[in-house]
C-alpha cells in the first residue's frame, strides 16, 4: 500500500506537529518556579494563571510562585533579608521587572504555620500524625522548595460541639446521653443502667468534657 504526501496524509502530519508542540509546552510549564525543583498541581495552576495574566498586574504584586529570586542561602536564620526577584519567563506584568522583596530568612518548611497551607486527613486518629503536602502561601517568600512534606497532628472536626456535649452531660448525663452523643455507645449503656454510676460517673464526665479530655469516638476535635 502506497502513501501519498498530500491530502489526508498532510492532515496527519499537522496533527503530529500539534501533539509535539503541546508536549513541549507542558514540559516548559514544569520548570523551576520560586526556587522549587518540582511542581505540584497547585503550582502548575498558579503558574498557568500567571502566564494567562493580561499584564495589568504590577510585577511586585504577583504571587511569589510566579517569580525567580536570587536567594542568599547564607543569611542569618530568623532575620529579615532583602532578595532581588523578577517574573518568570512568559509572565507579563506592569512596572519594573526587577524589584526587591523583604522576607524572613527561613526555608519554607521552617515557616510559622500561618504562612503555609497543607492538605488535611479526616481518616486519621486523634493525637496521631499524618504526612501532609504543604505549600507556602502565594505572598510568602522563603528559601528552598515552596512545596514540601510535613508531619502534622491529626486534628479534624466532624460536627461534634463541645457546648452541646457539656450541656447534655450536665442535664442528662445520668442517663448516658452525653456518651451516646459522642459515639461512645458501650459506655453510654453502662452509664444508663448504673444511673450514672450513682452520680459519681456523671460528675466525672462533666469534668472530663469541660476540660476537653473526653472527646468524640471518631477521634475528631470539637467545633
Amino acid at each position: 500500500m502506497t502513501l501519498t504526501i498530500g491530502g489526508a496524509n498532510s492532515g496527519q502530519r499537522y496533527t503530529c506537529l500539534a501533539i509535539i508542540w503541546l508536549t513541549i509546552i507542558t514540559m516548559t510549564t514544569t520548570t523551576v518556579v520560586g526556587g522549587s525543583d518540582t511542581m505540584d498541581s497547585s503550582q502548575v495552576s498558579e503558574l498557568s494563571a500567571c502566564i494567562n495574566s493580561d499584564g495589568q498586574k504590577r510585577c511586585d504584586h504577583l504571587s511569589y510562585d510566579c517569580l525567580n529570586c536570587r536567594f542568599n542561602y547564607s543569611c542569618e536564620y530568623g532575620h529579615n533579608v532583602t532578595t532581588e526577584c523578577r517574573p518568570t519567563d512568559n509572565v507579563h506584568c506592569s512596572g519594573d521587572n526587577n524589584f526587591s522583596v523583604s522576607h524572613l530568612c527561613a526555608f519554607c518548611y521552617q515557616l510559622p504555620e500561618d504562612r503555609y497551607e497543607c492538605t488535611t486527613n479526616s481518616s486519621c486518629n486523634y493525637n496521631y500524625q499524618y504526612k501532609a503536602v504543604c505549600h507556602a502561601r502565594p505572598h510568602v517568600l522563603c528559601l528552598g522548595k515552596r512545596s514540601f512534606q510535613k508531619y502534622r497532628k491529626c486534628n479534624f472536626v466532624s460536627g461534634y460541639k463541645w457546648s452541646t456535649a457539656l450541656l447534655l452531660s450536665v442535664t442528662l448525663g445520668g442517663f448516658g446521653i452525653d456518651r451516646f452523643y459522642l459515639g461512645l455507645w458501650q459506655e453510654g449503656v453502662g452509664k444508663l443502667f448504673s444511673f450514672g454510676g450513682l452520680g459519681v460517673w456523671t460528675l466525672i464526665d462533666v469534668i472530663l468534657i469541660a476540660t476537653g479530655y473526653l472527646k468524640p469516638s471518631d477521634g475528631s476535635v470539637y467545633i
